[in-house]
């Protein structure tokens, strides 16, 4: 979302699900919303918690052999 310059998208996603139960359908419905080119918005809909890793890998490629 901050690719594309939407305003505020952790405040955002932080008002759509504190507190809520939150559905694929409520995910589905919000990221339809957004301004974004549909490349993207597919790209948002096919993350999983099972596939998402953010920037994990380049946090680990940055580690140092003494792991520092």
């Amino acid at each position: 979302m901050r690719l594309y310059g939407i305003e505020n998208p952790y405040e955002q996603l932080k008002e759509l699900t504190r507190g809520k139960a939150i559905s694929t359908e409520i995910l589905e419905e919000f990221v339809q919303t957004l301004d974004i080119p549909d490349a993207a918005k597919q790209q948002l809909l096919a993350l999983t918690p099972a596939t998402y890793t953010g920037n994990a890998s380049d946090m680990a490629a940055s580690l140092g052999q003494d792991g520092k």
